[in-house]
């Protein structure tokens, strides 16, 4: 059995780079390769039909791999080589986990089992139309039931009317209140879940006809819980229970031990856990925290979590459990650590930093002819390469200021080179990775940037031979 002969397109700047990354990769990768070096600077802003018209394939070759940005329809080039063709990595640093799949993943991952309770908070001061973009927003991000929170002190009327908007929508919706009245309403109209239940309320639930969810009356102690347990399973009122998850300094570790109490105690119940009252509740971006809660959940059998979006570093709160859920399943289940499988969960720094160094820096700038000005950020400095100057330094406007002596840049290009360069500051402040005219990752909060290349004076790199 021979190894495969695959063909990598490239341009005349990426090619030594290529050629080391390749030599070392084949062997371990399992496979022959050619390189075409095509008469562009940068083969990723090529298209495929400027690629058609201009790539050869030898003979032999079984498989062409195209920069990862090159653009248009691959069936095209597919047709005239007579090979299939594919595009690989945007990075070409980024080959070794092209080959070897090494982010781990299976392909069961994306599996979970626990549910995410996604709670609407102060309903009642919202408009109908509010609360349903809400929701959608909250289903869009991942949420499971969408919790409608009440106000206490008060009865609110319109909760029937909300709870078959929602319903209406396809919206399964649990009601968070403790005043019987709304909750009555809002099962009518179609509620399957109560926020809560304890000795205060409990008389009530034996008619709802629907699953509640159990508190202890003091929640330090438990105590009350095994009573409300007891008496709602008497009934046969389905029930999950909540030791109330408590914030740091009130008694956080305490509320953890409790958790694994309850489960002693009633090893087959269905648990919930709020998250919301330490995600809300704490000083931190919520995301790492709510992947360690959902982990302990995930451990201890705990099934369903409750969240909101309040305050402003839990806004994506939602789709943050929702990644999570996925993956402490597959960490649980497949017993591997929780590490290079959800890189969307990463979001202010990178999973991997990339790094060109010295000599693939230089060789470029020796290779670089034309005006137009690359720009690389790393190893504390940013990197300004043309056709006449290689400029490196940490304050973009001194660099700036160099580049300009040494050329006109028009007011275009200037805007173009500032924007450019604080997305480098950036990269390099957070340790990041930076590629001109691409937007810095974010995780699943990455937006999508627009190439801005030749629509910006002097920022396109020539495609001509």
């Amino acid at each position: 059995m021979h190894d495969p002969h695959l063909l990598f397109v490239t341009g005349k700047l990426a090619e030594p780079a290529l050629r080391r990354t390749l030599a070392e990769l084949a062997p371990r990768a399992g496979f022959d390769y050619s390189l075409a070096v095509l008469p562009i600077t940068v083969a990723a802003l090529a298209t495929i039909p400027w690629v058609a018209a201009h790539l050869t394939v030898p003979p032999g070759v079984e498989r062409i791999l195209l920069p990862g940005l090159c653009t248009g329809d691959l069936e095209v080039l597919t047709q005239q080589a007579g090979v299939p063709v594919e595009r690989g990595p945007q990075d070409l640093r980024d080959l070794p986990e092209f080959f070897g799949h090494a982010d781990g993943r299976s392909s069961s991952y994306g599996k979970h089992d626990i549910a995410i309770l996604a709670e609407i908070n102060h309903v009642p001061r919202l408009t109908l139309e509010a609360t349903l973009t809400r929701a959608r927003e909250y289903g869009a991000s991942g949420a499971d039931i969408i919790d409608c929170g009440c106000d206490p002190g008060q009865t609110w009327a319109g909760i029937g009317q909300a709870v078959r908007a929602l319903r209406e929508e396809g919206f399964r919706v649990s009601i968070d209140s403790f005043n019987p009245h709304e909750i009555e309403s809002a099962i009518k109209s179609g509620a399957e879940l109560v926020l809560s239940v304890n000795g205060t309320n409990l008389h009530a639930a034996r008619d709802w006809g629907c699953e509640v969810v159990a508190l202890p009356d003091e929640p330090a102690t438990l105590g009350g819980l095994d009573h409300t347990i007891e008496t709602l399973d008497g009934w046969g009122v389905p029930f999950r229970i909540d030791p109330v998850l408590e914030p740091i300094g009130f008694g956080f570790a305490a509320s953890l031990d409790r958790y694994f109490e309850v489960r002693r105690r009633y090893p087959e119940a269905e648990l919930l856990m709020g998250i919301g009252n330490l995600t809300e509740l704490t000083d931190v971006d919520s995301a790492g925290v709510n992947v360690v809660l959902l982990g302990y959940c995930q451990e201890l059998g705990i099934r369903s979590v409750l969240t909101t979006e309040v305050i402003p570093w839990c806004r994506s709160a939602i789709q943050e459990l929702d990644l999570a859920r996925r993956l402490v399943y597959h960490a649980c289940r497949e017993h591997v650590l929780p590490k290079h499988l959800e890189p969307d969960l990463i979001l202010l720094r990178d999973p991997k930093l990339r790094e060109h160094g010295d000599q693939t820096l230089q060789e470029l700038a020796r290779r670089v002819t034309d005006r137009n000005f690359r720009l690389f950020a790393e190893r504390g400095q940013l990197h300004v390469i043309n056709g006449s100057q290689y400029i490196q330094g940490q304050d973009p406007f001194a660099l700036f200021k160099q580049m300009a002596e040494h050329q006109a840049i028009d007011p275009s290009h200037a805007f173009y080179l500032g924007y450019e360069m604080a997305k480098a500051v950036t990269a390099l402040t957070l340790g990041k990775n930076y590629v001109q005219d691409q937007a810095l990752r974010w995780g699943f909060l990455t937006v999508a940037e627009p190439s801005h290349r030749g629509k910006i004076a002097n920022t396109e790199d020539p495609a001509s031979e």
